[in-house]
């Protein structure tokens, strides 16, 4: 397994623990995670009722989906690389639910 599967391994694992209950409440959404590169892989969190669930795979019906390079999505989640900057440089590609993309900041990890 390399380095950036391993960091997207324990970033997905931790998800659940690390939402901000306060922030997430009354959301009921899916937020596909389309990742690219060599650690390429599809995730969606489920957020409902304040908790997450991950799951591995492409979710039929998304609110929103991310799409970015997998290892820049590992840098956009330990804070080595800004969100802003990411999605005006062109390393992240948000479809769907664009207000819900400016609060995943404060979702996870705010």
């Amino acid at each position: 397994m390399s380095d950036t599967a391993a960091a997207l391994k324990d970033i997905f694992d931790k998800m659940p623990a690390e939402l901000n209950a306060d922030a997430a409440s009354g959301l009921d959404c899916v937020i596909q995670h389309a990742l690219t590169g060599a650690a390429a892989g599809n995730y969606y969190v489920a957020i409902k009722d304040g908790a997450a669930t991950v799951s591995e795979g492409t979710h039929e019906n998304p609110t929103m989906t991310l799409t970015m390079e997998a290892a820049d999505f590992v840098a956009l989640s330990t804070g080595e690389l800004d969100g802003m900057s990411a999605f005006m440089g062109g390393k992240l590609k948000i479809a769907g639910d664009m207000g819900l993309a400016m609060k995943m900041q404060s979702l996870f990890g705010g």
